[in-house]
């Protein structure tokens, strides 16, 4: 089978672009043929079909007429179309497998594929098709207003990063896909999680279209590791919605040491809320990828995932299962469908602090228990989140669609 993944960056920017070179690799593993589609970036890996990549989008550090049409390109963009068509030329693939194709390639290039009758599967990595600013959180809370296309909500909050301009643009992006129902020829939509599936039903997405596959981790890369050296981890973007105060909160004065892995906006400011607070045993090591990020996994007793907005399916929980590491996370999103409580981890009510603190120390006080659980973890990725497994489930959504 032939088939072009297209996304907008082609280089490991996060867990979206994890999942997108793995499904490559196992597919490209499998016998199929696989062109990517994204945009020019100085970071971007090596491809024998660069030639046919859009153009880079500059958006950053330009005037405001540049900036305008820079927009407006944001919501459609012309370029990418035009880059596109000449890879489905050459290419000739049987079918297109979107992944985050909005606010970059945007859904010109479902109108091309359209155009040329060639079917298209998207995954679904976020809520940003119900929600302009994809995480469905407002002033720092978990939000649904935009939830029947009620779009306004996010221009009227300024919900993307607090930027009215942004605002603006990602709102209007929504209601032309909307109103033009540019999304229409995607055949099937894959949800990693049976919650970011409900959330789109919700929106009136039809049943129909909807699948669910989990995501998966290449699980004999990873060797459990049972014992540890006594700290707790975490590993995860340093912003506001990822629940790190409520984290650091949690472990003030308990007799255990809390690494942190990880970069973002809120570094500085969280290392501040520590110092001021007198949290001494909460470490910020920054950013590790590679063995350095494997050994932090090993060496932890658990790992601590205290995300305060609707979750998706993290890659870093299939990590820390992978590593034999149960996972103490807050119940939000997809999370519950991964972490199930007393048997691969434990669960507290999202936000809570003093609940976290409770997990944390009944936890950290029984090594029988981590060791149980870890093993639990494991066996879970081997059996449900395995690429064979995933493989066959992505076969049979290409097989229905072709």
């Amino acid at each position: 089978m032939k088939l072009v993944f297209a996304n907008n960056f082609y280089y490991m920017r996060g867990g979206s672009e994890r999942v997108f070179f793995d499904e490559i690799e196992m597919l490209e593993r499998g016998g199929n043929e696989v062109a990517p589609f994204t945009m020019r970036f100085e970071k971007n890996f090596p491809s024998p079909y660069s030639r046919f990549f859009a153009p880079e989008l500059k958006y950053e550090g330009i005037g405001l007429a540049k900036k305008a049409r820079a927009s407006a390109k944001l919501v459609y963009s012309k370029d990418a179309r035009k880059s596109f068509s000449g890879l489905l030329e050459s290419f000739k693939p049987d079918i297109v497998h979107g992944h985050n194709i909005y606010g970059r390639l945007t859904t010109s290039i479902v109108d091309e594929a359209k155009a040329r009758r060639v079917p298209f599967v998207m995954t679904l990595h976020d809520y940003k098709l119900v929600c302009p600013s994809y995480l469905m959180i407002r002033n720092d809370a978990v939000c649904e207003k935009c939830a029947g296309k009620s779009f306004y909500n996010c221009l009227l909050s300024r919900c993307h990063k607090g930027s009215l301009v942004s605002s603006l643009v990602y709102t209007v992006e929504s209601y032309f896909a909307s109103a033009l129902k540019k999304y229409d020829w995607v055949s099937r939509f894959i949800s990693p999680s049976l919650f970011l599936l409900k959330k789109h039903l919700e929106a009136g997405f039809p049943e129909k279209k909807l699948v669910h596959i989990p995501n998966f981790i290449k699980v004999n890369e990873f060797e459990p590791v049972y014992s540890n050296k006594g700290y707790i981890l975490y590993v995860g973007r340093l912003s506001k919605e990822k629940g790190v105060i409520t984290m650091l909160k949690a472990v003030k004065g308990l007799d255990v040491e809390l690494k942190i892995v990880g970069d973002g906006p809120m570094r500085k400011e969280y290392e501040a809320f520590a110092k001021e607070n007198g949290i001494s045993n909460a470490a910020f090591e920054g950013y590790k990828t590679g063995d350095g990020l494997k050994d932090m996994f090993r060496g932890a007793a658990f790992i601590v995932f205290p995300s305060e907005w609707y979750e998706n399916a993290p890659m870093s929980i299939l990590e820390s299962f992978a590593f034999g590491k149960p996972v103490v996370a807050s119940t939000v999103g997809g999370v519950p469908e991964m972490v199930v409580d007393e048997k691969t981890g434990l669960l507290y009510p999202m936000g809570d602090y003093k609940a976290l603190k409770e997990r944390i120390k009944y936890l950290a006080s029984s090594p029988s228990k981590i060791a149980e659980l870890g093993r639990a973890a494991r066996l879970k990725v081997e059996g449900e989140n395995n690429a064979e497994r995933h493989m066959t489930m992505l076969k049979g959504v290409y097989e229905k669609t072709a």
